[in-house]
């Protein structure tokens, strides 16, 4: 059978299909993680910068209860784990898309072992407890330049207010 190198979830894996294939992986290995469930230009300028930290990015996405756990809000994630995958991996800078279910993708990272952990840059190294476990075995952990006025949340805010807006205009 032939791949089809357009159908974006030959790229998506289960977590334990990741860590089989991990030795296969092209090094320098870049791994990040996420929820990712509204993509808009601020995550593909991450992913596109996490991408050129080395040979190949893994993306790991929250599983749903997971990114529910966040605190982002009762709504969230706004769509599903296997949607929120495919849209990840249809970017071409991304080379493999998995989920993790715990808080912290410390098990995927552990079996990985990538060269390169990368996050946004609405965080701070100090507070990542990942980067200890990525310096353990002598990766580093980069934070990406933050693309200001560009969140999930705040592309939530304004596609409300229009819709609040709109209705007060058909009610007029």
């Amino acid at each position: 059978m032939v791949q089809d190198k357009w159908d974006s979830s030959t790229k998506c894996v289960a977590p334990a299909a990741l860590l089989e294939i991990a030795a296969r992986l092209a090094r320098p290995l870049v791994f990040t993680n996420g929820v990712f469930d509204l993509l808009h230009v601020g995550h593909v300028s991450y992913l596109e910068w996490a991408s050129r930290q080395g040979a190949s990015l893994v993306v790991a996405l929250n599983g749903d209860a997971s990114a529910a756990r966040l605190g982002k809000g009762d709504e969230r994630p706004l769509t599903s784990l296997r949607e929120r995958m495919r849209l990840v991996a249809a970017l071409g800078c991304v080379a493999w898309v998995s989920w993790f279910d715990e808080d912290r993708p410390e098990r995927l990272l552990q079996g990985l072992r990538p060269d390169v952990y990368v996050k946004g840059g609405d965080y701070e190294l100090q507070r990542l407890p990942e980067a200890a476990l990525v310096a353990s075995w002598g990766g580093r952990t980069e934070i990406a330049p933050y693309l200001p006025g560009h969140s999930s949340t705040a592309l939530m805010r304004r596609i409300q207010a229009g819709a609040d807006r709109r209705a007060v205009e058909v009610q007029r």
